[in-house]
């Protein structure tokens, strides 16, 4: 009878694992294969969290990063969440520098959005411009906007998200919730002010 225990059975080395390996090991082509195959995703990502004009600059941060930390990578999850969760980290190293640069300079202010109106929520009608999304992107609060992009964007599960921002699933949820509201009365009030052709 052979043993039940799946710790003692073999597992071949998977196939992101082995790039991962390769990389490690300096095989030539490697990185620029990892490069080929994550970099729209990662500069997506990038573009979503920092905006377009800053993205290109972190993308090659972000796969210096991946560069100098691929030994860490221990095949627990996909090589695609590993270099996720080191994007976002980035990004979010980023913004915190940009907002203690602000900071600096400017005096900050804290203004809540205001509250929907009733009847404010219904559906978006039309089609929504691409730039006034991205803009409305760029408008949420940092929280909302991680999960929104990870979540709705990239395609992550709450608790990858979670696992990634170091939140729980439930604040998870919350801020996607919230994300989604804001983006709604953005992109709608956006859509009436525009001027009728």
């Amino acid at each position: 009878m052979s043993s039940s225990n799946i710790l003692k059975t073999p597992v071949p080395v998977h196939s992101d694992m082995a790039l991962a390996q390769r990389c490690a090991s300096g095989d030539p082509g490697s990185f620029e294969e990892l490069y080929r195959v994550y970099s729209p995703r990662l500069f997506g990502l990038a573009c979503r969290m920092v905006g377009r004009t800053e993205a290109e600059d972190l993308l090659q941060e972000i796969f210096l990063s991946s560069h100098r930390k691929i030994r860490l990578y221990k095949g627990e999850s996909a090589l695609g969440t590993w270099l996720f969760r080191l994007a976002t980290n980035l990004c979010l190293d980023h913004l915190r520098s940009r907002a203690n640069r602000t900071a600096q300079v400017t005096e900050s202010l804290d203004v809540e959005d205001a509250q929907p109106q009733a009847g404010g929520l219904g559906p978006i009608l039309g089609v929504i411009d691409r730039i006034d999304l991205e803009r409305a992107l760029l408008e949420l609060p940092q929280g909302c906007r991680e999960v929104f992009v990870l979540y709705d964007v990239e395609g992550f599960e709450h608790r990858e998200v979670g696992a990634m921002l170091g939140i729980s699933e439930g604040t998870s949820k919350s801020q996607l919730h919230k994300a989604r509201m804001r983006l709604r009365n953005t992109l709608a009030r956006r859509s009436q002010e525009r001027p009728a052709r």
